[in-house]
């Protein structure tokens, strides 16, 4: 039997479906909200004189911290030479030895 799992996100507003979660950071912390269209749009208008007359930060405060995705340390032997291997393999610089580039695990992990 083949089962069809559907996740539908709703606004958190209105409940209206076929909402998309967007994030926004006030202080330190960082928000997570789901809004429809309309939303999504009477935010952006409400916050468009601060943004236009904010400063962009380009790293996030959100952003600071472990990185997600594969751990170093999470790494047996085996798999890093797997992944050592795949890296060879599609042209990526890495040694035999010593810690495996984050950009190299993380083009690694979007492959499988």
């Amino acid at each position: 039997m083949a089962k069809h799992i559907v996740e539908q996100v709703t606004d958190d507003l209105d409940g209206t479906a076929g909402a998309a979660t967007y994030q926004f950071g006030w202080g330190k912390d960082t928000f997570e909200i789901d809004l429809s269209e309309a939303n999504k749009d009477k935010l952006e208008k409400f916050l468009a004189p601060y943004i236009t007359n904010g400063r962009l930060v380009r790293e996030a405060r959100a952003g600071r911290g472990r990185r997600a995705g594969v751990s170093q340390a999470k790494l047996s032997r085996e798999k890093s030479h797997e992944i050592r291997e795949w890296a060879k393999a599609n042209n990526y610089p890495v040694n035999e030895r010593g810690r495996i580039a984050a950009t190299i695990l993380e083009a690694y992990e979007a492959a499988h």
